[in-house]
């Protein structure tokens, strides 16, 4: 399978970075995106300005590969997801030219010749990668390894606490979107009310948004919907976090609630959206489990977390973790039902790896499944160890060439029901000396967490 391609799914963040570390290895890539461009999800959400700097959102790879047509890489400041895409992804998207294939729909990953029953010399076959165009015309090819980098943006998870639609929330789809609303077009929010349900870093520019909206247009309202009984986690490691523009996310979003402008509602678990009347068809009312209802909205935000879309890799034998959807050597590592501080470490080749399926990596967003806590520069690190693994250079694959900055949160484990019996368990318990050998915490770039550990971030 020497002379056959690696295929990288998704023109994003980390399948562009990959398909430089291939080409820098003497690999041959080509890369499959279903957008019309590099970074087509990125710039359906471009208004929103990431909590990384510059320097954490280009790959090394790729800016050696960038800097042979003279682009210099942005130094400083933080950018939005269309400055993202405008200053480094469309570029890297050019100079890989044709290994970029564009409205190029993945529809399923298998072995020539194998179905997912067969063992028969299974890893010795080639991937065969079944594709449709625009305009809905087939095709298939054949890789000696597969890079999928696919993303979770298509994926959002639904309102309902059960994981499911809510009641109602497929029917009065038109009151709800899953994307950050935008300041600067606030025609759907201005003097409104809105939901928002969910937390996390895409919760947290939600709110941003829509405050600035309500600041500018009085009459507006807004309403916090969150599942867990208490706000303690929710606003972030503030201060404490070791990315400063995420610690000040929390702080934003926790200066908008104590001035009034959001109201916050805790432990609401959706259950059903209707319609607020028979004859209302401009607001849905949103039901808790427990019978609770919130005030009539004209808008639902829902910003629950992404889960990954497996269905095009369900012929292939994936050692996925049952709950996270995500590689098994990884899942411990990111579970927040095993502590919430959101504390991981760089994850590499043999962290990725299928061990039935040899050559076969899931990365970037969609490797964490449904856990939160993921950075573009852990992405980086993945792809850089899978090429040199795809080389041969073992040494290479498993050195860890990355230390995630802390995010300051560390609430322990058991918040979900019961808030004020959270442990002290996972990476909140106490550091061991022994963690201390090898020089202070504070020499380490990003420094280390009380687990030894270091933490990711979502968005």
């Amino acid at each position: 399978m020497s002379d056959l391609p690696v295929v990288v799914i998704g023109a994003g963040p980390q399948g562009l970075a990959a398909a430089a570390h291939l080409l820098e290895r003497g690999l041959d890539p080509i890369v499959l995106e279903s957008g019309r461009g590099p970074g087509a999800a990125v710039a359906e959400w471009g208004h929103v300005r990431l909590f990384s700097e510059w320097s954490e959102l280009v790959d090394q790879a790729a800016a050696r590969l960038l800097e042979r047509t003279g682009w210099t890489a942005p130094t400083s400041g933080y950018p939005t997801g269309a400055e993202w895409v405008e200053q480094y992804l469309a570029p890297l998207g050019k100079v890989l030219g044709e290994r970029v294939r564009y409205d190029a729909r993945v529809t399923g990953v298998s072995r020539k010749g194998r179905d997912r029953l067969v063992d028969a010399d299974r890893g010795e076959q080639p991937f065969t990668i079944h594709l449709t165009d625009a305009a809905g015309n087939e095709s298939r090819l054949e890789a000696r390894a597969v890079i999928d980098a696919s993303g979770t943006w298509r994926k959002p998870n639904p309102a309902g606490a059960d994981g499911l639609p809510a009641l109602g929330e497929t029917a009065n789809s038109d009151l709800v979107t899953y994307s950050v609303p935008d300041s600067q077009a606030p025609g759907r929010y201005a003097g409104k009310h809105t939901v928002l349900l969910g937390a996390g870093a895409s919760a947290l520019n939600a709110i941003i948004e829509l405050d600035r909206i309500a600041q500018q247009h009085p009459d507006t309202t807004i309403t916090w919907v969150l599942r867990r009984g208490s706000t303690a986690t929710t606003y972030g490691g503030g201060e404490a976090d070791q990315l400063p523009q995420r610690g000040a996310l929390g702080l934003r979003a926790r200066a908008a609630v104590e001035a009034g402008r959001v109201q916050v509602v805790t432990g609401f678990r959706t259950a059903e959206i209707r319609r607020a009347s028979e004859g209302d068809t401009g607001r849905a009312v949103v039901v808790a489990e427990d019978g609770r209802e919130l005030a009539p909205a004209d808008s639902l935000v829902v910003l629950t977390g992404f889960r990954p879309d497996l269905s095009f890799l369900s012929e292939l034998r994936l050692d996925l973790d049952p709950t996270l959807e995500a590689p098994r050597n990884i899942a411990v590592e990111i579970d927040p039902n095993i502590h919430s501080c959101g504390s991981v470490q760089a994850t590499g080749a043999r962290d990725l790896a299928h061990a039935q399926e040899p050559n076969l990596y899931v990365v970037g967003m969609k490797s964490y499944g449904r856990a939160p806590t993921f950075l573009a520069m852990t992405g980086f690190e993945q792809v850089r160890s899978i090429a040199a693994m795809l080389a041969g250079d073992v040494e290479a694959a498993e050195r860890i060439e990355l230390v995630l900055p802390d995010t300051g949160v560390c609430g322990g484990s058991g918040l979900y029901d019961d808030p004020e019996s959270a442990s002290g368990g996972g990476c909140c318990a106490p550091a061991p000396a022994l963690l201390t050998i090898g020089g202070p915490a504070s020499l380490s770039v990003g420094g280390a967490s009380s687990c030894g550990t270091s933490s990711g971030g979502c968005g």
